[in-house]
């Protein structure tokens, strides 16, 4: 890897004007583009010391050998060029939203002598009219083929058109009555031009008008003893309103918006975007990135709105309203710049209440869904799994293969209430009822090396004491069957293939001690540093660096971070328990009803330890044996934290549980 300060340039160098800058690598490749206000500050951020950088922005710096940069006249400019740059390079270091699809529409040629329906996608074309955007395609293409039934316009391509005029029969879409059939005479250059209008007004939001219509010619239909044509509109009628069905209005009618919604965890985010047209859900569209540089909310959002938007060169592609859970970086510049892609004026941002506000709710909840199935799906992948097992075990250089891994990760605040969890994998899938969490006290709790030795010792004592405890089963001394005994728990027998630890070297160093101090030496440990997402072995200066696409990091990962949410959930609830304990807790004979009576009689610690046993007795339920226990537990020695209630000062009861603090 590289070294920052060999290519770091010369502050007086950088200019302070808003630009553009590029980091390559030793092949002159670029791998990361960014934008900046003021580029000397932006870029002496990176040079900053590397243990105040974010881990990913770590590993960007050490992988590039230069940096340059283009000054640009406003932040207009350099928000242009950097979505230009992102676009030209697709650098590895930056959020690529990537699809290779456009949005489809339905699109009315109307430049055309016989106009022509059919689902598009890509540049906007001259003298082509667009509805849309529709997601997925095949919703637009099942509403087109159900508003054939009533607005039969041309479907065809110009082949097959030319084609139909010249044997003078239709195609089979002109037989099914789903084309007027231009191509051979059956409808006038003109009234097939209308019938295309027609369709462009019902997709512009007229569709009840074109209903009511249609029920009055049933009824005309019926009042004339015409039952076929009033079941051919019956039929249509239906078809009309099946088209709305799909397309339910959630919004006023006016309403054209795209409503975007995250949902992300450390490694990756799902965005989803609702496209409202006429008030109705047009389509829907999601993606799925792996965030591979630190960003904060503001600049995730910037991102997205340049890639999604980027591309549109058409005014309908990109709505008057565009609705974000959070405010961009430089919305103003950037509210500009779509603008000057639409030709009109686009109204960003947040809403706070309302139906907007409860809608971006249901996008948020889509896009949670689609992280929750993505992680699930490459989770319950068996090839996925098998693959990052055999990477690993490779990558690690192990004799063994990884039936069972264990991971372990300590948790604590300022040394605190200091927990450790335990969290397994067998085949590459959970196993949480093999989850154990410690608590750890006295001098194992001074530090993390010496919290891992307490851990590591703790687990593998009791594999060894369940090894001792099955030895005479397995080598056939006692017959379980014969004696009718129940076999003895194996909580710990079966040992894992790797122990990863949460850290780096120290932490490796102090796993491998204590499994040597208990003379195990056929269980192998690795650990995942956190900062550069880094593989270390015992004895090894040198870490094992997977990489960014390799599944086996990636089970790594989700095993690590499982290990943390497990470790800070017990961490949690350990420092509230601590945090709502009563000096009358362990009053023999004293249950919540009558603590609770006791606080209330007397309001305060301090009128409680100046009480004697006359005072507790004249509480309901207080006996005399149960009012000197009261006494005696109140006189014991305050605290440090009890005596800063003795002058009354502090509150002494929790008011919400009714315990008395200490």
């Amino acid at each position: 890897m590289a070294d920052p300060t060999s290519y770091r340039p010369r502050t007086g160098e950088i200019p302070t004007s808003p630009g553009v800058y590029r980091f390559r690598d030793p092949q002159a490749r670029v791998i990361y583009v960014g934008k900046a206000k003021n580029l000397r500050s932006r870029l002496n951020s990176y040079f900053a010391n590397p243990a105040t950088l974010a881990a990913k922005t770590h590993t960007m710096v050490h992988t590039a050998a230069s940096v340059e940069w283009t000054v640009v006249g406003s932040e207009l400019e350099a928000l242009q060029l950097e979505y230009t740059w992102i676009k030209e390079y697709a650098p590895r270091f930056n959020i690529m939203f990537r699809d290779d699809k456009s949005y489809p529409y339905l699109a009315v040629t109307l430049g055309e002598k016989y106009p022509r329906a059919q689902v598009m996608r890509g540049d906007r074309r001259k003298d082509v009219k667009y509805f849309g955007p529709f997601y997925p395609a095949k919703a637009i293409r099942e509403t087109l083929d159900t508003l054939l039934r009533v607005f039969p316009v041309r479907t065809c391509s110009s082949g097959i058109f030319r084609r139909a005029q010249q044997s003078g029969r239709p195609c089979l879409l002109g037989y099914i009555d789903k084309c007027s059939a231009p191509c051979v005479g059956r409808i006038s250059p003109e009234d097939h031009r209308k019938l295309a209008d027609e369709l462009c007004q019902f997709m512009g939001g007229e569709g009840t008008r074109f209903i009511r219509d249609l029920e009055g010619q049933m009824k005309a239909a019926v009042a004339e003893l015409d039952y076929e044509q009033a079941a051919r509109l019956r039929d249509d009628i239906a078809a009309l309103r099946r088209v709305f069905e799909r397309n339910a209005v959630v919004l006023s009618e006016d309403t054209e918006a795209d409503i975007f919604a995250v949902a992300e965890d450390d490694l990756e985010a799902a965005v989803q975007v609702f496209h409202v047209r006429q008030g109705r859900i047009r389509g829907q569209r999601g993606w799925v990135v792996e965030k591979v540089e630190e960003t904060n909310g503001p600049e995730f959002i910037e991102h997205l709105l340049q890639q999604v938007y980027g591309e549109n060169t058409g005014g309908d592609r990109i709505p008057r309203e565009v609705l974000v859970p959070v405010e961009p970086e430089n919305p103003q510049e950037l509210a500009t710049w779509l603008r000057g892609l639409r030709g009109a004026a686009v109204n960003l941002r947040v809403p706070q209440r309302g139906e907007k506000a409860a809608l971006m709710g249901t996008v948020k909840d889509n896009a949670e869904q689609s992280l929750r199935l993505h992680k699930s799906r490459r989770a319950a992948d068996i090839t996925t799994r098998s693959a990052a097992l055999q990477e690993l075990q490779e990558a690690l250089g192990l004799p063994v293969p990884l039936m069972r891994i264990e991971c372990y990760d300590i948790s604590h605040v300022q040394g605190t209430n200091v927990v450790a969890s335990m969290v397994v994998v067998e085949d590459g899938l959970p196993k949480k009822s093999d989850y154990r969490k410690f608590s750890i006290t006295g001098d194992a709790a001074r530090d993390d090396t010496a919290s891992m030795y307490d851990v590591i010792t703790r687990r593998f004592r009791h594999y060894l004491d369940d090894q001792a405890a099955m030895a005479p089963v397995i080598s056939g001394e006692i017959s379980i069957e014969d004696s009718g005994e129940k076999a003895p728990p194996r909580k710990f027998a079966y040992p894992p293939s790797l122990v990863v630890v949460d850290g780096g070297p120290p932490q490796v160093a102090a796993a491998v001690q204590a499994l040597t101090d208990l003379g195990i030496d056929d269980v192998y440990v690795a650990g995942l540093a956190k900062r550069l997402e880094e593989l270390w072995l015992p004895d090894d200066p040198f870490p094992v660096v997977l990489p960014r696409a390799s599944h086996g990091l990636y089970l790594l990962q989700r095993i690590r971070d499982e290990a943390h949410r497990f470790a800070i959930t017990f961490h949690r609830q350990k420092r509230s328990a601590a945090m709502t304990t009563s000096l009358l807790d362990d009053v023999p004979g004293l249950g919540p009803a009558k603590r609770q009576a006791i606080v209330k009689h007397f309001g305060s610690l301090k009128r409680m330890r100046a009480a004697g046993v006359e005072d507790f007795q004249q509480v309901k339920g207080v006996g005399p044996r149960l009012a000197a226990h009261l006494v005696e537990a109140l006189s014991a020695p305050a605290t440090a934290g009890g005596e800063g209630h003795d002058d009354g000062a502090g509150p002494a009861v929790n008011t919400a549980t009714g315990e008395l603090l200490d």
